[in-house]
Parts: C-alpha cells; sequence; structure tokens
C-alpha cells in the first residue's frame, strides 16, 4: 500500500474518532441541561438575582426590591408577601422576576427581610418560597447655619451631628431644599434674588431663571423626583401694581425656565401651598382663603372651600391636615371628603398646629402650649396624638424657649424640633426669611420618645416647607 493511501485511511479514522466524540459529548450536554431543566423544575423557582438600594429606600418613597428568579412565574399577590419590619408595598410580576415596591420610605439603620410565600412558575412543579434580607444605612440629612466664619453654610450630616460636612457656602442663603438628586438654594447677591441648582455636594452650580428682578420666598420641593416650587414677587411692586407671590414652579432635572401656576377667579397671590405626594397636584391656599387643588399649570383648579391654613400632608398620602375656621380637619385628595382631625385626650395645654406622619394610622405630631392663668409660658410639650387622640409626650420646651417647627422624617420615624433658646435675649437676623440667630435642631425617635441629638442649625432637609 502506497504512503498516500496509509495517510488517507489515518484520516478517515481521526474524523470518524472526532465525530463519535463530538456525538457523545452534545449527547451529555443535552442530558445535562434536560436532567437540569427537570431539577429546576422540581425545585421550584429560586432566586439568581436580586437588586435592591437601600440608600435610596431610606431618603425616598418608591423604591424596589426586584427577585429574579429560574422560571418564569405566575402573578405573585401581596397576601403571598411579608415584609419585616412592617411597611406599605405593592408587588408586581414580569416574565421570572417578582417586584415589591415601598410606598413609603424605608426606617434607616435597620434590618429588613422580604418573604415571598407560595411562588409557582408557569409551567409544572411546586412551588417555592423566596427570601432576601436587607440593612438599610444611617440616616444622613442636611442642615442649615448661618452666619459661620465661612459664611452662610449648608452642612451634610449624621444624625449625630458628629461628620457634618459643608457643601455649599454663601454670604447670604435664605433656603434651601434637597431634590432626589440636587440642592436648589435660594440665595441674595446684594438686592439680586438667584436660585442655584447644584449637586448634592455642592458642586456643577447653576442658576434657575427667574421672572425677573424680584423676591423669592416659599421654596419648596415635590415629595421625591426633581420638582421645585417658589413664590415670587416683583422687586418693583407698587401701587402701579405688578406681580405679588405668584405660584412658579421648575425641575431641578433640567434648564426650563419657571412655570406661573395660574388661578382663575379672585385672587392669585398665594399664602400657602403643598405638593400632593406621589401625584402631579399643589394643594393652594391663596390670599382671600380659597383652598384649591390645582395641576401644576393652574387651569383645572377644583374648590376645597376656605381655610386658614395648611398644616402639612404626610408622605405617601392623600390626605391634607388643614386649618378651617371651624377648627383642623382632614380632606381626603381624592374625591374632597373631609373631618374633623381626632381631639387630643387630656391634652397639656393649648393645642397647635398638627404635623401629619407618614404611615396609614400613624397620628400626628401636636405642640401643646402650657400658659399659666396670668398668661405666661411656663413651657410647650411636642406631643404625639395617636388616632383614637391619646397623647405622648416627646420633648418639653422650658417656656423661655420658642418652639418654631416641627417636621417627620420620611419614614415618620424621627421628629425635627426647630427651638429658639432663650427667646428674649435671642434677636432676629435681618434676613427676608428672619430667624433668630441662635438655633437648637432637637432630633427625638416618635416611637420610644428618645431624644437622639440636639443640632445647632435649621431647614433639616426632611422638613418640606420653611419655617413658618
Amino acid at each position: 500500500m502506497s504512503t498516500e493511501s496509509r495517510r488517507a485511511r489515518t484520516r478517515r479514522r481521526r474524523g470518524r474518532g472526532f465525530a463519535t466524540a463530538f456525538a457523545a459529548v452534545l449527547m451529555a450536554l443535552v442530558v445535562v441541561g434536560g436532567v437540569g431543566g427537570v431539577v429546576s423544575v422540581a425545585q421550584g423557582p429560586r432566586i439568581t438575582d436580586v437588586q435592591v438600594d437601600p440608600a435610596a429606600a431610606v431618603a425616598a418613597s418608591g423604591s424596589r426590591v426586584i427577585l429574579t428568579t429560574t422560571q418564569s412565574l405566575q402573578s405573585v399577590d401581596p397576601s403571598q408577601v411579608e415584609v419585616e419590619p412592617a411597611t406599605p408595598f405593592t408587588v408586581d410580576t414580569a416574565g421570572r422576576s417578582v417586584g415589591v415596591r415601598f410606598t413609603l420610605p424605608l426606617r434607616d439603620d435597620t434590618d429588613y427581610r422580604i418573604t415571598v410565600n407560595g411562588v409557582n412558575g408557569l409551567g409544572a412543579g411546586p412551588s417555592s418560597t423566596l427570601t432576601e434580607t436587607f440593612r438599610t444605612p444611617p440616616l444622613q440629612a442636611y442642615l442649615m447655619q448661618r452666619g459661620t466664619p465661612e459664611g452662610d453654610t449648608i452642612f451634610r450630616t449624621d444624625l449625630a451631628g458628629e461628620a457634618g460636612l459643608p457643601v455649599f457656602v454663601h454670604p447670604h442663603i435664605e433656603d434651601y431644599r434637597a431634590t432626589a438628586n440636587h440642592l436648589v438654594v435660594s440665595v441674595r447677591d446684594g438686592d439680586t434674588a438667584r436660585v442655584i441648582v447644584a449637586d448634592p455636594d455642592g458642586t456643577d452650580q447653576r442658576d434657575i431663571a427667574l421672572p425677573g428682578p424680584g423676591y423669592v420666598t416659599n421654596l419648596q420641593s415635590a415629595d421625591r423626583g426633581e420638582r421645585i416650587g417658589f413664590t415670587f414677587s416683583d422687586a418693583d411692586l407698587g401701587a402701579a401694581g405688578g406681580r405679588e407671590s405668584r405660584l412658579f414652579t421648575a425641575s431641578a432635572a433640567d434648564d426650563a425656565p419657571p412655570t406661573e401656576v395660574g388661578l382663575n377667579g379672585g385672587d392669585v397671590r398665594i399664602a400657602d401651598y403643598r405638593f400632593v405626594p406621589d401625584t402631579d397636584s399643589m394643594l393652594v391656599l391663596t390670599f382671600d382663603s380659597r383652598l384649591l387643588l390645582t395641576d401644576a399649570q393652574g387651569g383645572n383648579a377644583a374648590p376645597l372651600g376656605s381655610a386658614v391654613s395648611i398644616d402639612g400632608i404626610a408622605r405617601g398620602s392623600s390626605v391634607a391636615v388643614v386649618e378651617r375656621l371651624e377648627g383642623i380637619r382632614e380632606i381626603d385628595l381624592t374625591d374632597g371628603s373631609e373631618q374633623e382631625l381626632v381631639r387630643p385626650v387630656d391634652p397639656p395645654g393649648l393645642a397647635g398646629r398638627a404635623t401629619p406622619v407618614p404611615g396609614a394610622g400613624a397620628g400626628t405630631i401636636r405642640s401643646f402650649a402650657d400658659i399659666s392663668a396670668d398668661g405666661v409660658s411656663r413651657s410647650t410639650v411636642i406631643a404625639h396624638v395617636d388616632t383614637a387622640g391619646a397623647v405622648r409626650p416627646l420633648l418639653e420646651v422650658p417656656g423661655a424657649d420658642t418652639a418654631l417647627q416641627t417636621c417627620v422624617s420620611p419614614s415618620g420615624r424621627y421628629a425635627a424640633v426647630l427651638v429658639a433658646p432663650r427667646a428674649i435675649d435671642n434677636p432676629f437676623d435681618r434676613y427676608q426669611l428672619p430667624l433668630p440667630e441662635r438655633l437648637l435642631t432637637h432630633l427625638v425617635e416618635i416611637d420610644t420618645g428618645q431624644e437622639i441629638a440636639a443640632l445647632q442649625g435649621f431647614n433639616l432637609s426632611w422638613c418640606q416647607v420653611p419655617p413658618q
């Protein structure tokens, strides 16, 4: 046999050997894949990936935990889901994933556990239980001080006040708000008003184009997202007319100029307003005491009677706490129905404004002035009032001090009480929003009544409105 014939036969043997080996490997892969598929179905859906942002979850409502599994899933009902500690949520199912969306911010520095029971794939096979745990970080916030050696300063701080970091400094800061991704700061350069948008660390600053020379007041931000609002008055306002206390809205996320919220009929000057959480609506109180529910353009304003003041709308809620001439009322903004706010049982003094606490049935934070028979203030008690009217004191402010504002943290875990110590010798500054020169923000855990810290400064960033 020739050398060429022997080589050809060798090549044919090698080709048959490779084909046989390849077929064996392919068959093994098919078998393993089939067994894997059978095992997967036999075990029920299992978690392959988890998406969660604990830092975002404590900052704002609407955060989600997404559990991706090995199989396409049948729809998961909210009754199958448990969240510990308990917090309101919604559930959605798409393909191989189930999402749990929190309708309120979560508590800070807390271990959370999500359990989804009885999860079924679309094909045959048993159900399974999905479990995921995560821990939220300690809460941080912004706080402002006027008149520091460097100038008016906005700090980012922990709740103990031990890690304050200056992020924005200016000679004259009137007010500021923190949106989801920006700081929005109202300042004055001499006689000129400016509204500056900056990144959370104070960098990349730019101006919002104001309607003209004038004055900016009542800067507010929406419950989440980038929407802000403010009232504006012309600098040359006088007997000849001009814009006074007109409401404008803008987005901190783009360079579009502010939009005026137009109101028809009666006085269009704005005494107060609030963004309605998780909607595009605003609750507006005009100078002539009209209470209106409107969109961002103001063209579809719905009248809600008259009012004296807007006390607040809790995050994640559509119920506004409003003071009318006949007393404090709760108004459901989805249908206009209302009822009297529960009256405190055995109040420790004359009841003041009510700050609603986030969460269904969470009650309110109220101030009570203890005044002697001869009109001398003995103290102010800041207390939690539950839905049955039971009063639980949180902080007692001495009569020589003045409680200026109460705010509640996004999750409803803490109350922040702004206090001016020794009001009689604590002079006001000369700002457009004048405040006593010495201010302390007391932080109290609502559930326990424990005071966490007393921070020097005011305007803690979870306060959605300026001191009033």
